[in-house]
């Protein structure tokens, strides 16, 4: 029986020749876009382009809004923090905040 009988360098150089031959002649034989053709996909690439650049877009302004809140909430949990690390009011300041607002009320009259 037969075994396998495996190509030799010059078989296999021939048949990759062979190869790109063929698919020059068919490049070759391939019809050229006319310019009608050409004007439609330069159409079709500028509007996936602007569909890209508008999706970039709105992606970016989400990020804006996201790292905004996040900015905001940080500056609000700070003033929070200022606000509690105030000494409270004791019950005589209050009282005499309360008499001086009435008192200034009494006077406007």
């Amino acid at each position: 029986m037969n075994g396998y009988n495996a190509p030799s360098f010059q078989d296999r150089a021939a048949a990759s020749m062979r190869a790109k031959q063929k698919a020059l002649a068919a490049m070759k034989a391939a019809p050229l876009l006319d310019a009608d053709a050409l004007a439609e996909r330069a159409a079709r690439h500028a509007k996936r382009d602007a569909l890209a650049e508008a999706k970039a877009s709105k992606a970016r302004q989400a990020r804006e809004d996201k790292q905004r809140l996040a900015d905001e909430k940080r500056a609000a949990a700070k003033a929070d923090r200022v606000k509690a690390e105030q000494p409270k009011k004791t019950e005589a300041e209050l009282k005499a905040a309360r008499d001086a607002r009435y008192a200034a009320r009494k006077n406007r009259k």
